[in-house]
């Protein structure tokens, strides 16, 4: 189900967040879904339980998961515009982090949102095109 490196510069804990938060927000979990224990989970990836159980309370924090005492954990059941509102806040503190970047190799915003805006063309270009191949 997921796949961490101890060779990532980023933390475990970090890299479990992000994978589990990528399945829930994209679908491949759905809610009320059971995820693994926290031991199970630590034994899946080879890491401790403090990194696992680190990780599933930064998603419950965020309303992705919920812990039912002697039942399991599970993928939280979202409101109907919280799957994409979670969406949009991930990819804007993405974007946050990236402009950040940016800013530190001395790169202009908006040469950045020139980059990016030909990356939104290009890419509606390609659904376009695969659209009438239908």
């Amino acid at each position: 189900m997921l796949s961490v490196s101890p060779t990532n510069p980023q933390p475990l804990y970090q890299q479990v967040i992000e994978q589990l938060r990528a399945l829930i927000l994209g679908g491949d979990l759905q809610p009320g879904q059971p995820l693994p224990s926290v031991r199970q989970l630590a034994a899946d990836i080879s890491a401790s339980v403090i990194t696992t159980r680190r990780a599933y309370l930064e998603l419950e924090r965020e309303g992705l998961i919920v812990t039912r005492p002697g039942r399991g954990t599970f993928v939280a059941e979202l409101p109907p515009d919280g799957r994409r509102e979670a969406a949009l806040k991930l990819l804007g503190r993405e974007l946050e982090a990236l402009l950040a970047r940016a800013q530190a190799l001395g790169v202009d915003p908006r040469a950045l949102q020139v980059v990016l805006g030909s990356l939104i063309e290009e890419r509606s270009g390609r659904e376009h095109v695969k659209e009438e191949g239908r």
